[in-house]
């Protein structure tokens, strides 16, 4: 993220009541679902691991995950939704979302992060791959307004660093 580097205008802003118009917004140009006010509530209870991302001050992207609690109370990641405006894709701000959200998980010890991806969809899928995400299940008929209907989950397990 050095001076004159490719995403030297690229930055990171949490999301708040005050600004979670920009998250439906991007979502309504996104993605060809609507989001109901759990899904709002999810992204905003995650604190720190939900992010509207900013080119040259423009909000073009965003990341939203819930945290979920597994038998024996560790923690999980879920990415509800990861997205960036079609004009601004291939600038590296896809990558600076996940990234940083795969930061945090490794400081507060989270070891799971996972999402739901169409099983056409094989741009997000060798995305996340470059990641260390692997496909771990298929699921048919997840999605009920789109075809396929079928997902797979995606899954990257963290290794944990020993203080």
């Amino acid at each position: 993220m050095g001076v004159g580097g490719r995403d030297a205008s690229i930055s990171l802003d949490g999301v708040r009541d005050k600004n979670l118009m920009q998250l439906k917004k991007l979502n309504t140009a996104l993605f060809p679902v609507r989001y109901n006010d759990k899904y709002y509530a999810d992204a905003l209870a995650s604190g720190e691991f939900t992010k509207l991302a900013y080119y040259n001050d423009i909000c073009v992207g965003s990341i939203a995950c819930r945290l979920e609690k597994k038998e024996g109370g560790a923690i999980r990641v879920y990415i509800m939704t990861l997205g960036v405006l079609a004009p601004y894709r291939g600038l590296g701000i896809g990558t600076k979302l996940v990234s940083y959200v795969l930061d945090l998980c490794a400081k507060q010890n989270i070891g799971e992060i996972y999402l739901h991806v169409q099983t056409n969809n094989e741009d997000a899928i060798n995305f996340y791959k470059k990641f260390g995400f692997e496909i771990t299940e298929t699921i048919q008929n997840y999605y009920t307004n789109i075809t396929p209907p079928d997902c797979f989950v995606v899954t990257k397990f963290i290794t944990q660093t020993k203080k």
